[in-house]
């Protein structure tokens, strides 16, 4: 368990950006860590890609399995809202690498991915490459930016230093905490990124977290939630409840609010739903796939060089490249899967179950077996209320109609304690899952 200070320090030193990275830059040519067997690299030890390692380990005790990501420690996302207005501590959310990986068996590698060679079959890194039979890819979002700046780094940089989203786990979540900790009043634009993006109601949650910290510490400032969607989705219910019972005096709400132009410098931002000024901002932008996922050729591109979605083509079913079962995308990068809903909410739960997903197949595949179709099921729990602590949450199952994925949203917009328990009680088993011994 790591002490509070070293857990600070630690996310400090993850720096503003822990997206696995392409450059274009010559790459090493030496192996590291030469195959003693059949291997599987996964790039990425987010919750997708440790349930992966994890579940191959039990599975196909005779693959390796190497792990490769520029964290050296575990940050949930998932969690992170509650943490920021310190509800849960910097412990609940940190976890060791080094340790579950040696008693599981598998290697945890903390390196800088620069590219894939996937002819090759390698991953490169700073110093040289992996060679892999089989590679998983979880490189979770990137955020896009360029929607709103072109090549502008100037004003990119400016908004990510000045009104970070923190919805990737690096430094970014401690400059958030730091600025609602010391925020004394004015005017609090929060803008949400279209969809899909990152865990579709955390933003309403954090929204409905601070304004709870604004009131109880009686903070004058308003939140505005600039949202491009016609309306809250999902949980709408209760999360509009929660801003009309609870936060009526700290947030408003906007939707048809679609980004037309954005200046951090000037502190303005045009929307379909009118121009708003800020003392302060959360700029969410756009997310699309890591750029791992682009660095692989698996994002359709136009003829001008821009992504088609921005999000990984694999099959909708095995979760591979179209045509290669030797790659596997995992996670919050995946794109559509369904005709009937689109995406699978990109969710720490759906990434468990997307690298167990792709654990199976892949030992199927090293044993000469055919792949057996799987799907993920999903939760999700918002806490709405820090005094009494209430939650609402959402509950995604999915099954097979004419062989294409069908999705039943069921949606508790009703604020309960218990749900907040439950939140926990999911929380604490992942991590023991993930791990534990």
């Amino acid at each position: 368990m790591l002490d509070r200070r070293k857990a600070l320090n630690t996310i400090a030193a993850l720096g503003a950006g822990i997206a696995l990275a392409h450059t274009g830059s010559a790459r090493a040519s030496s192996e590291l860590m030469p195959r003693s067997g059949r291997r599987v690299v996964i790039a990425g030890g987010g919750w997708g890609g440790i349930a992966a390692a994890r579940t191959l380990r039990q599975l196909a005790p005779d693959l390796e399995v190497v792990v490769l990501e520029r964290n050296p420690v575990f940050f949930s996302c998932p969690m992170s809202n509650k943490w920021l207005v310190d509800v849960v501590g910097t412990d609940f959310l940190m976890h060791d690498q080094l340790a579950p990986a040696q008693r599981a068996g598998y290697r945890f590698v903390n390196a800088e991915i620069t590219g894939i060679d996937r002819e090759k079959k390698r991953v490169h890194v700073t110093d040289g490459f992996f060679g892999y039979d089989w590679l998983i890819l979880a490189p979770g979002i990137h955020h896009a930016y360029e929607a709103w700046f072109g090549n502008d780094r100037a004003a990119i940089n400016h908004t990510r230093t000045r009104f970070p989203s923190a919805y990737i786990p690096n430094a970014e979540h401690l400059s958030l905490k730091h600025k609602i900790q010391n925020f004394k009043g004015g005017d609090l634009v929060m803008t949400l990124p279209p969809p899909p993006h990152r865990c579709p109601p955390s933003p309403y949650e954090r929204a409905c977290l601070i304004a709870w910290h604004m009131k109880k510490n009686k903070i004058p400032g308003r939140i505005t939630i600039l949202d491009p969607k016609d309306g809250i989705r999902p949980i709408g219910g209760g999360f509009k409840r929660a801003f009309e019972e609870l936060y009526k005096d700290q947030i408003t709400y906007v939707p048809n609010a679609r980004i037309t132009e954005m200046d951090p410098f000037k502190q303005r931002v045009r929307t379909s739903a009118g121009e708003f000024k800020f003392d302060d901002a959360i700029l969410m932008a756009p997310h699309q796939a890591g750029h791992l996922c682009r660095s692989a050729g698996l994002v359709k591109m136009t003829p001008e060089g821009k992504p088609v979605n921005g999000w990984a083509d694999v099959d909708e079913v095995f979760l591979h490249a179209r045509g290669d079962t030797s790659v596997f995308v995992i996670g919050d990068a995946v794109g559509p899967v369904s005709l009937l809903f689109g995406h699978y909410p990109k969710a720490g739960h759906v990434a468990i179950w997307h690298g167990r997903m792709a654990a199976n197949h892949i030992s199927a595949l090293a044993k000469g077996r055919q792949m057996q179709a799987m799907l993920p099921d999903n939760l999700c729990f918002m806490l709405v209320n820090g005094d009494p602590l209430e939650a609402i949450m959402v509950d995604f199952k999915y099954r097979f109609v004419q062989d294409m994925i069908e999705q039943t949203q069921i949606d508790v917009n009703e604020r309960n304690p218990e749900l907040f328990v439950r939140d926990m009680n999911w929380a604490r088993e992942s991590y023991g899952k993930l791990f534990g011994t």
